[in-house]
């Protein structure tokens, strides 16, 4: 696994269910096309799964 990954947020929380979107504040993104930098855990991991269909993730 990469130490760090790049999250980026390419699709809107509007419309989703609410545990999605309080997921993606969790990550630490608020606006779209924002890019946050998160360390590679299973914590991580796992909600990166959870909203895979609305962000992009990049291994560093």
């Amino acid at each position: 696994m990469a130490n760090k990954l790049e999250i980026t947020l390419t699709r809107s929380v509007i419309g989703r269910p609410q545990d999605q979107k309080e997921t993606v504040k969790a990550l630490g993104l608020r606006k779209m096309h924002q890019t946050v930098e998160q360390q590679d855990n299973a914590a991580i991991r796992g909600m990166i799964t959870k909203v895979a269909h609305l962000v992009t993730v990049v291994e560093k």
